[in-house]
């Protein structure tokens, strides 16, 4: 149930409602201070088995496992996953480009729906949620709290956000894996107009740190099609020049460089393992956030 009675335009009732019976997953150990959903580092009291282990002077006598003893004439214990809570982290692109959008939806706008759902079904489940507003530099930052008000803080921030300047985005995500105390689920929601190489950098930082990443790349449909038909004056939109073009006369070479930097990124992904997903933001966002979230689902019941 929603603790703001406010109307937020990013957020759909219908949409909640449907995607609250899948639960936001970690892919990796998490360490929190109350039990939940998540794996832990730590062995603790679950139905999820982990492995044995010899018993030892002043374990609980109820983990010990008869039958091995039986079979073997020796004392084991049983030992099970712990489960724990999640702090998960959303880092929202506040840079110029996130103002782009061919049809009628700004990546900032379809930003702004991923993360405040993401964010409301992590708050249901007990999880802590905080935000990182980024651009050249953090514009804005909510530490991750599970207080379910504390919802309302995000939403006003998400409200507030609003694209300009440069990014930096490589220098605020090596900052974030070290200020980021805990393992946390880091979700990146961003264009990425940065090399391949640099992210992968990035990537590899926070994954060191222990954090579970995930990045949802957002484009454009004309950023992907190229489909202009007419000369165009071509903006940067994070502040650089303008420029004058022949679409015909560029599209071979831009389809070129879009083609290498996708597989240049795809290669990178693949090294970090990161959770990527591509999205287009002419695509229904909620089949998106099944997709993401049916595949941490899979991925936890194969670990």
């Amino acid at each position: 149930m929603l603790t703001d009675r406010q109307s937020r335009n990013f957020l759909d009732a219908k949409v909640l409602s449907r995607l609250a019976g899948l639960p936001l997953l970690a892919r990796r150990p998490m360490q929190g201070n109350v039990s939940g959903r998540h794996a832990s580092p730590h062995r603790g009291s679950s139905i999820e088995f982990a492995e044995y282990r010899k018993y030892v002077p002043g374990d609980d006598l109820r983990r010990l496992d008869w039958r091995a003893y039986g079979r073997s004439d020796r004392f084991y214990i049983k030992e099970f996953e712990a489960d724990t809570n999640l702090r998960c982290c959303f880092v929202l692109d506040t840079s110029g480009s996130m103002d782009f959008g061919s049809r009628g939806v700004t990546k900032l706008d379809y930003a702004r729906r991923l993360i405040a759902t993401l964010g409301y079904l992590a708050s249901q489940q007990g999880d802590a949620v905080g935000l990182a507003c980024v651009a050249k530099s953090i514009v804005q930052q909510v530490p991750p709290k599970r207080n379910p008000a504390h919802l309302r803080v995000i939403f006003d921030l998400l409200e507030a956000a609003r694209p300009q300047g440069e990014t930096q985005l490589a220098d605020v995500l090596h900052e974030l894996a070290e200020t980021i105390q805990q393992r946390a689920l880091v979700v990146i929601v961003s264009d990425l107009f940065l090399e391949p190489a640099i992210l992968g950098r990035c990537f590899q930082h926070l994954r060191f740190r222990k954090h579970d990443v995930a990045v949802f790349h957002l484009l454009d449909p004309l950023e992907l099609d190229f489909n202009f038909r007419r000369p165009m004056r071509f903006l940067d939109m994070e502040g650089g020049p303008a420029i004058f073009a022949e679409p015909s006369d560029i599209a071979a070479r831009y389809q070129k460089a879009l083609d290498e930097y996708l597989h240049g990124l795809k290669a990178v992904v693949l090294e970090s393992a990161i959770d990527y997903s591509r999205v287009s933001i002419d695509e229904d966002y909620e089949k998106v956030l099944v997709r993401f979230l049916m595949s941490r689902a899979m991925a936890r019941g194969l670990r």
